[in-house]
């Protein structure tokens, strides 16, 4: 759990001083939430049909608005996780979202997120949001505000149904 911790602190402070924003060590909401989309490709394993060549690219979708702007693109940039190169998709419709290993469904969707969820069912993708229900729908990673912190939740057993297994840090970090 402290490395996990860690690995988040650290992220978050070199998302500070990148952005140029050192001095107040204030990022914005959405530079946190990236930062956390990257860090969570870190501690999930696919099932190998889902990256079948050692370098297939991780993808990760926006399903509706992007509220990351450029940020999620800032922070994936040059990156890569066990050698697979991180690639960021916009996507209009469930059945783009299912070429992703990740994807956040916006909260421009929340009116949907129950029938795109039951749409991507069967698929090894990690689902992220921040609508609030998101687990109780199916969702897998939900970003809640704890206080003024941004924290989220997992929900384990549908990322066990879509063959991800998630890293017991990971886990140990999430909110109960």
């Amino acid at each position: 759990m402290r490395s996990c911790a860690a690995a988040v602190l650290s992220l978050s402070l070199l998302v500070s001083s990148r952005y140029g924003f050192a001095q107040e060590l204030q990022p914005t909401e959405y530079q946190i939430k990236a930062a956390f989309i990257f860090n969570f490709a870190k501690f999930v394993e696919w099932p190998a049909t889902a990256l079948p060549k050692p370098t297939s690219s991780i993808v990760i979708g926006v399903l509706g608005e992007n509220p990351f702007r450029d940020n999620l693109e800032k922070i994936i940039r040059n990156k890569t996780v066990d050698d697979h190169p991180l690639t960021i998709r916009q996507c209009h419709s469930p059945a783009e979202a299912t070429n992703c290993q990740i994807l956040f469904i916006s909260n421009s969707e929340s009116a949907r997120v129950a029938q795109i969820l039951k749409a991507l069912e069967g698929n090894s993708i990690l689902t992220v949001g921040e609508m609030e229900r998101f687990n109780e729908a199916g969702g897998m990673i939900s970003f809640v505000f704890e206080g003024t912190k941004i924290r989220f939740k997992i929900n384990n057993e549908a990322a066990t149904r879509a063959g991800l297994k998630i890293s017991s840090k990971l886990l140990s970090y999430a909110l109960r």
